[in-house]
């Protein structure tokens, strides 16, 4: 069914293929060329960019991070954690490559995106677990890394947006290092898929229901949508309790997207729970709409998120 797409949206799907990830070798071999180059192409004036391995966790393999440096700034520096999207099936730290460069140019703070294992192979929770381990080693080796532990902001996209939020609870539940704040974009959060947006979205560009179902069979195997799933794994299916002394968060959703209700209902419930939180729906939207850079609606979400995080590390 047609949908009313941001104009500027609309006119970039044209040139667009759709994402599909029911044969995943082919989206796998399809994102790796289009991503093919990225890192060397993106302009990364101002910043310092390294790919190091730090250990993982017992019987797990090392943890790669790419680390995003301000050149000429002075540390310790706050530290910004990503954790790109993908479904949980698909991505690198080249999926947000640019924004982190973006990022890190405009915040002059360390931004650190984490590698994580993909499922199916590595079904949860392998990628969270990883996540995790990733910053302890951060924090653990504050000094080495030259940034302020005192000072961390996590931000996901898509199923990083979901991770991110996993990890927050994580990080408090585990005793881990403080958060200043959680800015989930388009969150996946709910494997239940039983929102309206859920249900209604399953012909929308980039994401839709057939995608979100496969993502979460992948992440979670057989137990998808069952009983036992808990709130590490889909942040949705936690209670107020659960919320209760989690960061500050910043949410924000598209229109057009079968995860917008899921982010809007976990927004309530973090109000709910007492957690500072704001959220923001862009119209006009689909899930993945900021790859259109040049468009009015990515650029104010762009310059929104710089702000917000800005605000929370204290630049």
């Amino acid at each position: 069914m047609p949908h009313a797409y941001d104009p500027e949206l609309a006119a970039a799907l044209a040139m667009w293929s759709p994402v599909d990830i029911s044969d995943l070798a082919a989206a796998r071999a399809a994102q790796a060329a289009e991503l093919a180059g990225t890192a060397e192409r993106a302009d990364s004036t101002g910043v310092k960019v390294e790919d190091v391995r730090v250990p993982g966790a017992p019987g797990a393999p090392d943890v790669l991070l790419r680390t995003y440096r301000p050149q000429g700034r002075p540390g310790p520096l706050p530290l910004l954690y990503t954790l790109h999207g993908g479904g949980f099936v698909l991505g690198n730290p080249d999926v947000d490559h640019e924004d982190n460069l973006h990022l890190c140019r405009e915040l002059q703070v360390l931004v650190v995106s984490a590698d994580y294992r993909l499922a199916p192979e590595h079904p949860y929770p392998a990628a969270l677990e990883d996540c995790w381990t990733g910053l302890c080693r951060l924090v653990e080796q504050a000094a080495g890394f030259d940034l302020d532990a005192d000072r961390i902001a996590l931000r996901g996209d898509s199923a990083g947006g979901g991770l991110a939020a996993g990890l927050a609870m994580l990080v408090r539940d585990r005793g881990g290092p403080h958060i200043r704040l959680q800015q989930l974009h388009s969150p996946a959060l709910d494997d239940r898929l039983t929102t309206p947006s859920a249900v209604e979205y399953t012909d929308t560009p980039v994401w839709n229901r057939p995608n979100a179902l496969l993502s979460w069979a992948a992440y979670l195997g057989p137990t998808a949508g069952g009983d036992t799933v808990d709130r590490y794994a889909a942040p949705a299916r936690a209670d107020a309790a659960d919320l209760a002394g989690l960061p500050p968060a910043h949410i924000t959703v598209m229109q057009f997207d079968p995860l917008r209700d899921e982010g809007i209902d976990y927004a309530r419930a973090l109000l709910a729970a007492g957690v500072p939180t704001e959220l923001h729906l862009l119209p006009g939207t689909f899930h993945g709409a900021g790859m259109v850079t040049h468009s009015a609606v990515a650029r104010r979400a762009r310059a929104e998120v710089v702000a917000v995080l800005r605000r929370a590390l204290g630049r």
